[in-house]
């Protein structure tokens, strides 16, 4: 017999919460593809999105997840034997650099670990020294899910500034989007990439490509553009169904219609921002606490290169599972694997575990994801330091205002 009852919680950094009005949103029969009320709401869409991005510019919908986003950026900038940098502060730019490579692009990589985020200086050097601007594009993640390292993007910019390099600025914000703050047009960004499931509250499905002008006109040449991935024919089109290279995702954009109505008109943007940094940093608080005794600890030890959308736990040996394991049965709650935390050729750690807190989230939810973590390490007589629920408490009340 199950242990748990109730409803059941899925604190993984993605597919994360969804709210009860966003399903609600989905459950209505198929409209009519071809009227014009679909039509205006996709447009209300796209400015929204563009709103949430902070960008005047161009921004594309795919029917697809984060990797099709991925591809969607390399097949519209990039010729085989194009030659871009990666910059991997865990699995996901490293993915993103594995797509490139299969596509036939040359892809450098620097790693700056799995607890580290960009160093700049290490950019300025790398850069400075490729005189004749070999590389086309230098990509980035935001924030990388696997580590939660979130990295200084406008520090980056000035990496490419300083050493007078016209390569583009490409950053992966799948997992930051509307979590942690980001601003397209002021920090210089050149494409980014983003999906639905994650701080936008809607199923996976969706994937997100915002580019510039400066983009779009690199990426005249490109020889990896195909029809369906073509940017091109996606902006501003003579026909609807071109938008998305055929039937529309009706139902998901219904549901990005509602998410978007929550997440921009009534809590409002900066303050959905304010929410996340508050909860992430309860979660710091118990994770801190815990830390002073016994080998629990968080992934990455500057607060200020710390996701406000995902947190990586390191506990001793196999506990990052045990935990994970007794949470879901006796508690109903799932935690994120560590994923991308082992030495390869593994993918998976079992001494570390993740917090999602993106989305739809608030502070009673991340309480008792603390709590049952709490529980866990009781009965599994985990060694760890007291106060946690404490400290957790303490700071989500500090850090309301009002």
């Amino acid at each position: 017999m199950p242990k748990s009852y109730g409803r059941h919680y899925v604190a993984i950094p993605g597919p994360s919460v969804l709210p009860d009005r966003v399903i609600q949103a989905m459950m209505r029969p198929a409209p009519n593809i071809y009227s014009t009320r679909l039509a205006d709401l996709v447009d209300g869409i796209l400015a929204d999105l563009r709103n949430v991005a902070r960008t005047h510019h161009n921004c594309c919908i795919y029917i697809a997840n984060g990797h099709g986003a991925w591809e969607a950026a390399l097949a519209n900038l990039f010729s085989q034997g194009d030659r871009i940098l990666v910059l991997s502060t865990g699995i996901f730019a490293q993915g993103w650099g594995g797509f490139a490579t299969a596509m036939g692009i040359e892809v450098d990589e620097v790693s700056f670990g799995k607890c580290s985020d960009v160093d700049a200086g290490v950019v300025y050097d790398r850069l400075s020294q490729d005189r004749e601007h070999t590389y086309s594009a230098v990509l980035v993640v935001h924030t990388d899910t696997s580590t939660s390292v979130r990295n200084n993007i406008p520090l980056i910019r000035k990496a490419l500034d300083e050493a007078g390099h016209p390569a583009l600025l490409a950053v992966d914000c799948i997992a930051s989007l509307a979590c942690d703050r980001f601003e397209m047009d002021a920090w210089g960004v050149d494409v980014m990439v983003a999906a639905s499931q994650k701080g936008l509250m809607t199923p996976p499905g969706l994937g997100f490509l915002f580019f510039n002008e400066r983009a779009r006109e690199a990426g005249m040449s490109a020889g990896l553009r195909t029809p369906y991935w073509d940017w091109e024919r996606r902006i501003d089109p003579d026909e609807f169904y071109l938008l998305f290279c055929g039937t529309a995702p009706t139902h998901h954009i219904y549901a990005l219609r509602e998410a978007l109505d929550m997440l921009i008109y009534e809590e409002g943007l900066d303050a959905a921002l304010a929410r996340h940094a508050r909860i992430a940093a309860a979660g710091w608080a118990a994770v801190e606490a815990w830390s002073q005794c016994g080998e629990l600890c968080l992934n990455v030890e500057d607060a200020g290169k710390r996701s406000h959308a995902v947190t990586t736990i390191r506990a001793s040996r196999k506990d990052g599972s045990r935990i994970r394991d007794w949470v879901e049965e006796h508690s109903g709650v799932t935690l994120g694997i560590g994923l991308g935390m082992a030495a390869p050729p593994e993918l998976t750690s079992s001494q570390y575990f993740r917090l999602g807190h993106m989305g739809h989230i608030n502070d009673q939810m991340m309480m008792g994801l603390l709590g049952s973590i709490e529980c866990a390490c009781d009965a599994l007589g985990i060694e760890r330091g007291a106060g946690a629920l404490g400290a957790a408490a303490a700071t989500l009340a500090g850090g309301r205002s009002g």
